[in-house]
């Protein structure tokens, strides 16, 4: 006589639906399940389970990945023998679906940041000549921050001198699903730039309105998701993407980075002093190249000494509230090889001097928790009512 005690239980579609929820889209981040991306879900007699799947656009880069975490989710499940994965591509209504699900009903985009529910801290590293080292200190701090275990994005605001896609070692193209633009991940952090968008090492000759344009773009069609920080490299100078970058996220917080040099830290008094007429706030400065270790031991101070100092305490003058020196960072050839190498310092020799000073300066940006401190909060007085 035989009993059903020893017979294997089957999943029913179910339990494979379950089991789906715990399989993210590789680029939104969220269970595909709640993206509609689960067409169908049968389970035949033989223990074959099938899952059929849209795909958000035809020809996804990601769609392997798609399949493999679909099969290893299913795979496990009671009575599961076999798992057949079939993909289909959403149609233009579903899309549009997709679309509202993840940024709501708005048909113009709005830039997230700058909502007053808006909990992520928004970094503008500036400075105000080229060559300190700004693009290095803002892929870093991004790895930092995201080794930290939060959630970063970086837009390079540079459109003339972009350089941030070649120092985190990604040459992916975003993807764009209806009216939105999925940011490729570099290191566990989220990326945009408009080298993305351009053929081979093409120069980009645009003037105030279009890229004006281009940030807007990056900050309002980018799908960032919820982002603790977000970082944008910005051009050298006080030009047409500072004062933008002024108008589009205005509770934007400025982070100046500078070297040891006077000539160059005059100049970047100017990028932190342009917080002063947009009402910004500068979180601080960083000195860049503040010594280099020589064999013997000895520091080598290569661009002199007290440029950062000097930037500290003449915009803590100018805008009065304190803007802290955040920290030096000392010269690293090991910076410059790491930024080519495309792994970031921090990540690729996190011993090295420079990557330590780094992490600290990171770790300083981060102490704050996410929320409404420091935040511009429109009051008024209502009259009392006699």
């Amino acid at each position: 006589m035989t009993t059903q005690a020893h017979e294997r239980p089957t999943a029913t579609p179910d339990d494979v639906r379950r089991a789906l929820s715990f399989v993210h889209d590789p680029e939104i981040h969220r269970p595909i399940t709640d993206l509609g991306m689960v067409k169908d879900v049968t389970v035949d007699a033989d223990g074959t389970v099938t899952v059929a799947l849209y795909l958000t656009v035809a020809g996804c880069p990601l769609r392997d990945r798609i399949t493999a975490d679909t099969t290893n989710a299913v795979a496990p499940l009671p009575g599961v023998r076999a798992v057949r994965v079939d993909l289909d591509v959403m149609t233009d209504q579903q899309r549009t679906e997709l679309r509202r699900r993840l940024r709501g009903d708005d048909d113009e985009p709005v830039v997230p940041f700058a909502q007053p529910a808006s909990l992520t801290r928004v970094y503008c590293v500036a400075s105000g000549k080229g060559g300190v080292g700004k693009s290095s200190v803002t892929v870093n701090l991004a790895a930092a921050m995201a080794a930290q275990g939060l959630s970063v994005g970086v837009v390079d605001a540079d459109i003339h001198g972009h350089s941030v896609p070649r120092m985190l070692g990604t040459t992916a193209t975003p993807i764009q699903v209806e009216k939105m633009i999925m940011p490729p991940r570099a290191h566990s952090v989220k990326v945009i730039s408009i080298g993305m968008f351009t053929t081979g090492n093409a120069p980009v000759i645009w003037r105030g309105p279009m890229l004006h344009r281009a940030l807007q773009q990056f900050l309002a069609d980018v799908y960032w998701g919820d982002l603790d920080i977000l970082l944008l490299d910005l051009p050298p100078g006080t030009g047409d993407i500072a004062i933008s970058v002024a108008q589009l996220i205005p509770n934007a917080e400025i982070v100046v980075v500078t070297t040891p040099q006077t000539a160059a830290a005059e100049v970047a008094e100017r990028a932190g002093a342009i917080a002063a007429q947009t009402r910004q706030r500068v979180a601080g400065v960083i000195e860049n190249m503040s010594w280099l270790r020589m064999p013997d031991g000895s520091t080598l101070e290569v661009f002199g000494s007290g440029g950062g100092h000097a930037v500290s305490e003449s915009l803590t003058r100018t805008t009065g509230t304190d803007v802290p020196l955040l920290g030096q960072i000392p010269l690293d050839p090991l910076l410059r090889e790491a930024g080519d190498a495309g792994t970031p310092l921090v990540l690729r020799q996190p011993a090295a001097a420079a990557a330590v000073a780094l992490r600290d300066i990171a770790k300083t940006l981060t102490l704050r928790p996410r929320g409404l401190t420091d935040r511009r909060i429109p009051l008024s007085v209502a009259r009392a009512r006699a």
